[in-house]
């Protein structure tokens, strides 16, 4: 009976727990209600210049009527076409060169003064030089994209592999599995949580390079929505395309993270 009652009392605790953090969502969705509310009414009565910050109702309207007549969806498409193509070049290209730096010390010690050298230089300042070499086409972009991916899929895959448990690795000696049976069984499933960590980033570091992308050289795209909104001296389409930005960041990171807990679980 004590067992019933320790079993029964332990869902309700987790439940209390989950209770307060449901209600600290809803206080983060009022403060951001509130925060628009001041916003419209700064707007409307002029407290702040409208033609610079304008105001959440025509943010709002610009954002209704670019999805109705579908120019909103193709911006959109593109960018997530370039983020999709620049994420799977730079992210395979840094879990190769991180599996190798990771199980080849000699490998390692030759790339490391490469790795120290190129990955402080930002992803930004790569744009001028591809743009010169590629032009102002789809390829610059996904380069840029590539570039902004490969270091934190590289890094962490290094990280995965250097933490996998040495009596893991002992243990394959001693039942004698071969090299390619080890990174298989062995290395990979335990690097597996560090990898995904190191994907999550790339993909986040991959949106975030596509709009700077976009803002320099593109002709469509949510980068392209805010220079042309620039441009034009239309703050709403400004606001759109980074309001646009934050949604579909939002969506990757919840999509990313939720896929990390259940990896994470599985792998336990």
């Amino acid at each position: 009976m004590e067992t019933k009652k320790n079993g029964g009392g332990t869902p309700g605790k987790r439940t209390g727990k989950g209770d307060v953090r449901y209600l600290w969502y809803a206080l983060s969705w009022v403060l951001l209600a509130a925060f628009l509310a001041f916003w419209q009414l700064s707007a409307t009565n002029r407290w702040v210049n409208p033609t610079i910050v304008s105001m959440p109702s025509k943010i709002w309207d610009r954002f209704v009527s670019m999805v109705s007549n579908g120019s909103l969806f193709n911006h959109i498409g593109s960018s997530l076409g370039r983020v999709l193509q620049g994420f799977l070049t730079g992210g395979i290209t840094g879990l190769l060169l991180g599996l190798l730096m990771g199980l080849s010390p000699r490998f390692e010690a030759v790339s490391s003064l490469f790795v120290s050298l190129l990955r402080p230089i930002l992803p930004i300042a790569w744009i001028p030089i591809l743009i010169l070499a590629m032009g102002i086409g789809e390829e610059s972009k996904v380069a840029v994209i590539s570039i902004g991916s490969f270091w934190p899929m590289l890094l962490d895959t290094i990280n995965g592999v250097r933490s996998v448990d040495k009596q893991l690795l002992e243990l394959g000696d001693v039942l004698e599995k071969d090299r390619k049976t080890k990174i298989l069984r062995l290395v990979l499933p335990s690097a597996i949580p560090s990898i995904f960590t190191g994907a999550r980033q790339a993909i986040s570091r991959a949106w975030s390079c596509v709009v700077t992308a976009e803002m320099i050289a593109a002709s469509s795209g949510v980068g392209f929505l805010i220079q042309y909104g620039r441009e034009l001296s239309q703050p709403p389409l400004m606001f759109v395309g980074v309001t646009v930005i934050g949604l579909i960041g939002l969506a990757i990171d919840w999509l990313t993270s939720r896929l990390e807990r259940r990896l994470l679980y599985r792998n336990r």
